[in-house]
């Protein structure tokens, strides 16, 4: 049994990746029918569709990558992860592909989940996807969710307390990142340089209301693929750095 397949035994062996799902399939796909449900028929953007995908469905789906780490250093297991494979790096890295992979399709089934419901609920609405930012609007939803759970599990690596772990990441994603913008002259700049930002100017698409946008304000330093890019080199670098850590200590 290749490793890959092992790391998929073990993630759906829990319980928190099929409560992380359906929490974030409600989140995503709820708030985009709320959305729909309370916009005049005809007026719903489709960048209005995946409002609920961007913030709170993400966050949920870090924090499910992060419970597949902390979960096994909490009960230990991850003793006899790397007594069976003494390679710590080849196990977390099978564990790191087969997480994010999962995210990924995650956040495809939520981001054109949201555009059906928002179809059904309000039919006169324009929410085609036929240009190629509109489709990297949906469709780059599953790369967002993929690379963030790479970041979630190098911090599950190097946290190893599930209430750590999960505490960074909703702060970082939900709160931190927005509140830097309020520094007075320089907020604006960092924010520029911060990954969930860049991450979100990936997915914005130019013609929808500002106020709908992550990072509304924000001059961004590169373009949205190269926005993409970054928030993927930081995460392969959390990642390296957490894997030289695990190599270096205790489990």
């Amino acid at each position: 049994m290749t490793l890959l397949a092992v790391e998929r035994i073990k993630l759906f062996s829990t319980r928190s990746p099929y409560w992380c799902s359906a929490l974030a399939l409600v989140l995503g796909v709820g708030l985009t029918a709320i959305i729909a449900a309370s916009t005049d028929n005809g007026q719903l953007s489709l960048g209005a569709t995946q409002f609920g995908s961007s913030q709170l469905a993400l966050s949920v789906v870090l924090v499910m990558a992060a419970l597949a780490v902390t979960t096994e250093y909490r009960f230990s297991t991850i003793r006899a992860t790397f007594l069976a494979v003494p390679n710590r790096t080849s196990a977390l890295v099978a564990k790191t592909v087969v997480v994010a992979f999962i995210a990924a399709v995650l956040g495809e089934i939520i981001a054109f989940g949201s555009v059906g419901i928002a179809k059904v609920l309000s039919p006169a609405s324009d929410l085609a996807i036929t240009t190629g930012d509109e489709w990297r609007h949906v469709a780059g939803v599953g790369l967002l969710y993929g690379i963030g759970a790479v970041i979630a599990i190098a911090v599950g690596i190097l946290v190893r307390q599930t209430a750590g772990a999960v505490a960074i990441l909703l702060v970082w994603n939900m709160l931190l990142e927005g509140l830097i913008g309020i520094i007075p002259k320089v907020g604006v700049k960092i924010q520029a340089w911060l990954p969930f930002m860049n991450a979100n100017h990936f997915l914005q698409l130019g013609g929808d209301n500002p106020a709908e946008q992550a990072g509304a304000g924000v001059d961004f330093k590169l373009s949205q693929w190269g926005s993409l890019g970054y928030f993927a080199a930081i995460a392969v670098a959390l990642l390296v750095v957490a894997l030289i850590v695990a190599k270096r200590r205790d489990a």
